[in-house]
């Protein structure tokens, strides 16, 4: 049979999972000669034999592929044989300027490495940085492509002769795994105390750790993307001093559990969340919690039915979690509303009134990636914050072929960039307002385009003004546009589902800009294939108090009902939010709401949540933002009854539909009187939302509905918005690979782009 040789491209995510050693041990089956390398647009082979037999190779690279690998190109091409006998793999070229190879995200510690962990007489026993080509760092290790060690942090750390040998042997699971570590060449453990100064190293550091866990202690640890804040999770009273000591009063603390077996103990556990808790990605997943349990009451707000819970990520928190035998508390390692820290001086200095002990190593983390949070939807994983394990791995949008670059808001930030039908989405960056996240964006904002390789042709960012990310979008020098907050809200479902217009957008959130400058956040968008336009909205009101008021349901509340009822609700003193106001606050308040240009006007739904909360008397003030908002949910979650819905008309006017509160807040109020049980009235309040979205659905005329915004996280609204909306026949579509919040706006923002200079260019060309 005649010989030919085949040069082979691979691209998608092909490097770090182990592929080259895929494909030299399939090489070897064939009987192929010839090599594979990593270069920085993927994985290229070199390989011959007979014709036959290399179709065999090709079929087989794409359909016993490692798993999480993804080939997006496969092409080939015939070379002049050279009679090479053997196959071998090839140092990576260190010329190469193109960068096209997929970033692959840190990977929790697969059951092999585990079992090497605790098997007792192996080299790596107990051992707390033990990986694979299956397992461990990649995204937080790496400088640059294509990924080798010599770009990694591991650079400094030379193997011993037997992770060598390993490293070198095509047999060994470790074949090429550029993380590569064991006790005697790999990275180690030191305990320090706030000074810095060495308390214990190795060993003797885990299990001085895990005394002082026992003892109620708090413990910074340094892990894969950053270090996270440990207590024993039945400790009521560790438990409130690291919530002072955090300035994280309320907001639900996640959890870390040694396995599923304990993870069923203390919740209700699907096949669906099994399956994320345990895959290879680890996200913290929101679980139903069992009534009966040791733990600490403060983890969650009262009303909670939900904890978020984890598995050991790295085989350091293994070790922890089996030789305590009891859950911790895992959350990130910083002060409220700060970035990550992931440097073990910058710890020190930002984390000393915290942690009592800092349980570090001497591994460089060369980029803070949080946790991943999950719930399911419906049957379907959907993010509530796209972080480790999933970023930044990109979305297939194969209509966006252009270098684009979005910024994304203010809150919950992250970046997205394009390339040849991917989009790349950074890992969640956090809210912008302090210093310190804003030094942090600005460095992602600068780095990541280079690691990915690509070079923006043009950006988007939002209207808003006042957004940090808005704000660096006029220092760089590239054409932009400015993408209304709701429609990228709206772009972004479209862009993971591949929808085209036309369709009805409902982007319910807290507050975005409208293009009338007011602040939206109860819209209806319809989505034409010539446009948009606002077909739909919550009835604008009027409140007072700037950021002040976000925190404050009381003064949403008192802002809605002046808006609707004006000066006479002064009078009313059986209203919840008037009762929680000092005086002297209320007179303040009254004379601003008299004077419009001291007011703000909105038209949000994640609002009118905020003033539900205070007439029921749940919430007046809040520590942290949407509070009042998910205490709700929880309360009409508790209701177990039917629950009518309060009527939301829709009245229309010159410019649209406008959805009037009036009628629900009189029969709310009346409710209220009636002395009806408050979690019926949440349940109440939740049921009308659902009713206003099908009657808005109905409407107008369109099949696909999509429904996203920050509103859309809360899982009761979300599964019976689903429910009532595909039973009527509606086509319906949420974010689930990013997440509904402003997690997901950088998406919507790149598809944006790319239709404006779509759209652009189609007009050029008719012009000339």
């Amino acid at each position: 049979m005649p010989l030919q040789r085949q040069r082979i491209e691979l691209r998608g995510l092909v490097q770090g999972l182990g592929f080259r050693p895929f494909v030299y041990r399939l090489a070897q089956e064939h009987g192929l000669a010839g090599w594979v390398l990593n270069r920085s647009e993927g994985v290229l082979i070199e390989a011959e034999g007979p014709s036959s037999v290399l179709a065999s190779f090709i079929e087989a690279l794409n359909s016993q592929r490692p798993p999480l690998s993804v080939l997006t190109e496969i092409s080939t091409e015939l070379l002049p044989c050279l009679g090479e006998t053997h196959f071998q793999i090839l140092p990576s070229p260190t010329n190469s300027t193109e960068t096209e190879a997929w970033i692959l995200p840190d990977l929790a510690t697969c059951a092999a490495c585990v079992q090497d962990l605790f098997e007792a007489g192996n080299r790596r026993f107990r051992y707390p940085f033990t990986n694979c080509t299956y397992c461990g760092p990649r995204y937080t290790i790496i400088q640059s492509l294509p990924y080798d060690r010599p770009r990694t942090s591991m650079q400094s750390f030379a193997m011993c002769p037997d992770c060598e040998a390993e490293y070198r042997d095509p047999g060994d699971r470790r074949f090429h795994a550029q993380p590569i570590a064991c006790p005697s060449c790999g990275p180690q453990l030191s305990l320090w105390n706030p000074l810095g100064e060495v308390i214990a190293e190795r060993e003797a550091a885990l299990q001085a750790s895990e005394k002082a866990l026992q003892a109620g202690q708090i413990l910074a640890l340094k892990g894969l993307g950053g270090f996270q804040l440990l207590v024993d999770a039945r400790n009521a009273e560790a438990v409130a001093r690291l919530r002072t000591a955090k300035q994280r009063e309320a907001k639900p603390l996640a959890l870390m559990m040694q396995d599923l077996i304990q993870v069923k103990a203390y919740c209700q556990v699907s096949a669906e969340e099994a399956a994320l808790l345990t895959g290879p990605q680890a996200p913290i997943v929101l679980l139903e919690r069992l009534k009966k349990q040791n733990l600490a009451p403060n983890l969650t707000q009262t009303l909670n039915p939900r904890l978020g819970i984890m598995l050991p990520t790295t085989p350091l928190h293994h070790l922890l979690l089996k030789d305590l035998g009891f859950p911790l508390v895992a959350t990130s390692g910083n002060l409220s509303d700060e970035p990550l820290c992931t440097e073990e001086q910058e710890a020190l200095v930002r984390l000393q009134a915290i942690a009592d002990l800092f349980l570090v190593h001497n591994r460089p983390i060369l980029r803070p990636v949080d946790d991943s949070v999950v719930h399911v939807i419906a049957g379907q994983p959907t993010q509530l914050r796209r972080a480790r394990g999933y970023a930044p791995l990109p979305l297939a949008v194969p209509a966006i072929q252009a270098p684009l670059l979005a910024l994304g808001g203010h809150l919950k930030n992250t970046l997205a960039l394009s390339r040849k039908g991917q989009v790349f989405l950074s890992q969640h960056l956090g809210d912008l307002d302090s210093p310190s996240s804003q030094n942090q964006y600005r460095h992602h904002l600068h780095t990541l385009p280079k690691l990915l390789g690509i070079e923006p042709e043009a950006l988007a960012c939002d209207t808003h003004p006042d957004y940090f990310s808005s704000q660096q979008a006029e220092r760089i020098a590239l054409p932009r546009i400015q993408v209304q907050h709701h429609l990228a809200h709206v772009q972004a479902v479209m862009a993971e589902h591949g929808l085209n217009a036309p369709l009805l957008g409902m982007a319910w959130d807290g507050l975005g800009l409208g293009t009338d400058q007011t602040l939206w956040g109860g819209e209806a968008l319809e989505l034409l294939p010539t446009g948009w336009q606002r077909k739909a909205w919550l009835r604008p009101f009027d409140f007072a108090g700037g950021e002040k008021a976000l925190r404050k349901p009381a003064y949403i509340a008192l802002g809605l009902l002046h808006s609707l009822w004006g000066e006479e609700i002064w009078e009313r003193s059986e209203l919840a939010p008037l009762q929680a106001l000092k005086t002297s606050e209320r007179k303040l308040l009254k004379q601003a709401l008299a004077s419009p240009e001291l007011c703000q006007t909105t038209s949000s739904i994640g609002r009118l949540f905020d003033a539900l909360a205070s007439l029921l008397d749940l919430r007046q003030s809040c520590s942290f933002e949407g509070e009042a908002a998910i205490e709700l949910e929880f309360l009409a979650q508790s209701w177990s009854g039917s629950a009518e819905p309060w009527p939301i008309p829709l009245q229309f006017s010159k410019d649209g539909w406008i959805a009037n509160p009036e009628p629900l807040l009189i029969a709310l109020l009346a409710d209220l009187q009636l002395n009806l049980p408050k979690p019926l009235l949440a349940a109440r309040f939740h049921a009308s939302l659902v009713q206003l979205l099908l009657n808005l659905a109905q409407n107008s005329g369109l099949e696909t509905v999509v429904l996203s915004g920050g509103c859309f996280q809360n899982r009761l609204l979300l599964t019976q918005a689903i429910q009532i909306l595909q039973r009527a026949g509606f086509k319906v579509y949420w974010p689930q690979q990013v997440p509904a919040n402003d997690g997901s706006l950088a998406l919507g923002q790149i598809l944006a782009l790319h239709t404006k200079r779509k759209e652009t260019a189609h007009v050029s060309g008719h012009s000339r």
